[in-house]
């Protein structure tokens, strides 16, 4: 009897332990949801939600004022076989984009290679490189738009400093897009603190071990360096293409597109369908042609380096 009593008091025990235990995690619970809560609205009311009506009204014209009327899919057809635009503007982009992205992650990873070294004052250069990064938007492309200018800018000046006529930058249709990817470049700070941290994640035992077997710093770099950094090259290139493919500030702000046309990129025409022809329906039909193609190319990336990015547990991907 007294064996009895005493399982009953411990099973009164276990249980007591276990609604306690329930309560914590029901607590818990609360409070997650609480605190995600406005996060979660705003993905829904501000992202999500905008994401669903923009693929609605893809499907139909639609003027932003009047209600929209469903055309199936016209827009699509249109754009693809009626637009003289279209791809065009696709193709600068593709321009500016692929420039962007191989020119910027070669000099981001040249950056980063440089100030790793143990010298006096590279916490000066970190610095000096990553402002452009923070310091940006209209005001930066002004500036940006004046050092053009083909008469009083600076770079024309300095060139004329060494016998050397500069070109008319945003004012010819030949070099205007080079100009926005020259300016573009200004902004590898935040990949180059990206390789630094790669680069300073590698042990330094490898390169001792390269050295002492008579290896130059090509071999080094060719067989450890980008080897341990692939992953961080992979994520440079992901996070350039989609940056890139939505340009549009730059363009708007320092030439408007022209001349002829030279920069009318792919955002720039976006905006024109939405905000000046107002036409709505067919601009959503853009955006999501736009981030069909991102994804695509995204997806490209990640299947070419497949069997190429070492991770650091010996994995590839």
């Amino acid at each position: 009897m007294a064996t009895t009593a005493i399982r009953t008091q411990s099973d009164r025990r276990g249980s007591t332990g276990t609604t306690r235990w329930r309560r914590i995690r029901r607590s818990e619970s609360a409070a997650f949801y609480l605190f995600i809560s406005p996060w979660l609205i705003g993905l829904v009311a501000l992202t999500l939600g905008p994401m669903l009506f923009s693929l609605y009204a893809s499907f139909t014209r639609w003027d932003g004022v009047h209600s929209p009327h469903f055309i199936g899919l016209t827009n699509y057809r249109v754009m693809f076989t009626g637009d003289p635009d279209f791809l065009p503007s696709l193709g600068r982009t593709f321009y500016y984009a692929g420039a962007r992205v191989v020119v910027g992650v070669c000099l981001a990873l040249l950056l980063a290679a440089m100030v790793n070294v143990r010298l006096p004052g590279r916490a000066l250069f970190r610095s000096i490189y990553f402002l452009p990064t923070v310091v940006t938007g209209v005001p930066i492309f002004v500036v940006w738009t004046w050092m053009f200018d083909p008469t009083n800018g600076i770079f024309n000046y300095l060139l004329s400093k060494v016998g050397l006529h500069g070109p008319e930058w945003l004012a010819s249709p030949h070099w205007a897009m080079p100009a926005l990817i020259v300016m573009s470049l200004t902004a590898t700070g935040g990949a180059m603190v990206v390789f630094l941290a790669g680069l300073q994640g590698i042990p330094a035992e490898l390169y001792e071990a390269a050295t002492t077997d008579g290896a130059g710093w090509w071999t080094r770099f060719r067989h450890i360096t980008v080897p341990m950094l692939s992953p961080v090259i992979l994520f440079n290139v992901i996070m350039g293409i989609i940056s890139a493919l939505q340009v549009f500030a730059e363009p708007f702000v320092m030439t408007g597109g022209g001349p002829v046309h030279s920069t009318y990129v792919f955002g720039l025409y976006l905006y024109d369908e939405a905000f000046n022809y107002f036409s709505f329906g067919y601009a959503s039909a853009m955006a999501w042609v736009l981030l069909v193609i991102t994804v695509a190319l995204s997806g490209l990336v990640l299947w070419f380096a497949r069997g190429r990015v070492y991770y650091a547990g010996g994995e590839q991907s």
